[in-house]
């Protein structure tokens, strides 16, 4: 059987773009998601390459049903990409919104470590394997009024490093991409499906698509064995960093 693919966050954005790369590179996938009908949408003409697991990454209970009921043939996954996330809001840490703390907090946190508890002891039980965890350059230094996303990347960064050197006795390599300006649905869900403040994220620069996140990954996940691609900070030419963008 082909090396098998799990990518969590598979409908969209950049989830969506590493499922159909590495599908098209011949792996076998396992794409999730809270939404059945949208990851049947998407990946229903890839027939026995892909598999399909509804579920939240943020309830435990749930994600640990559905990997413990994954068929035999699909068990032992070689790629885990922790990729479900999200920023919401934009407004000073004074005045943020509890259940959107709640939200980032549960899901880029702690839903990547539910991840990384359920499948990382079969890598480490076989030596074999590779996690991707697709943080940010958010993570590298606060930016105005991203207070709490930036604080959830920051923490992807030090669990991507923290883990790296818990596997470094073993030939399971750890990957942190920190992707910039990235053109997907993160503005809209940021601004609760303002369409207009969405737009307003992209314009003036050509920002990075999915797809250059998406291409990334496989990059480092085909870099011979004893490569191991720690970290890559992706960002658009007009991007310096987590706050310089020079817009035309």
């Amino acid at each position: 059987m082909n090396k098998i693919v799990l990518v969590t966050g598979a409908t969209s954005g950049i989830g969506h773009a590493c499922a159909e790369t590495f599908l098209k590179a011949g792996y076998n996938v396992i794409v999730t998601a809270r939404r059945k009908d949208k990851l049947t949408e998407l990946y229903s003409r890839y027939g026995e390459n892909c598999l399909i697991l509804s579920f939240d990454v943020c309830d435990r209970v749930s994600a640990t049903e559905a990997i413990s009921t994954l068929p035999p043939v699909w068990k032992n996954i070689d790629v885990l990409i922790n990729n479900a996330g999200l920023a919401l809001g934009l407004e000073p840490e004074y005045e943020g919104d509890y259940t959107d703390w709640d939200t980032m907090i549960d899901t880029n946190i702690k839903g990547l470590l539910t991840m990384t508890r359920l499948v990382v002891p079969g890598m480490v039980e076989r030596n074999a394997g590779h996690i991707i965890n697709i943080g940010s350059v958010a993570g590298d230094a606060a930016y105005a009024n991203g207070n709490v996303y930036c604080a959830t990347k920051a923490a992807v960064k030090s669990i991507t490093d923290g883990l790296r050197i818990d596997v470094a006795d073993t030939e399971i390599r750890v990957t942190l991409l920190k992707p910039g300006l990235v053109e997907t649905n993160f503005s809209n869900v940021r601004f609760h499906g303002d369409c207009q403040k969405a737009d307003k994220v992209y314009q003036g620069i050509t920002p990075l698509s999915a797809q250059d996140i998406a291409d990334a990954a496989l990059y480092a996940v085909q870099a011979p064995p004893h490569v191991q691609i720690a970290e890559m900070l992706i960002l658009a030419t007009h991007q310096a960093n987590g706050t310089v963008i020079v817009r035309q």
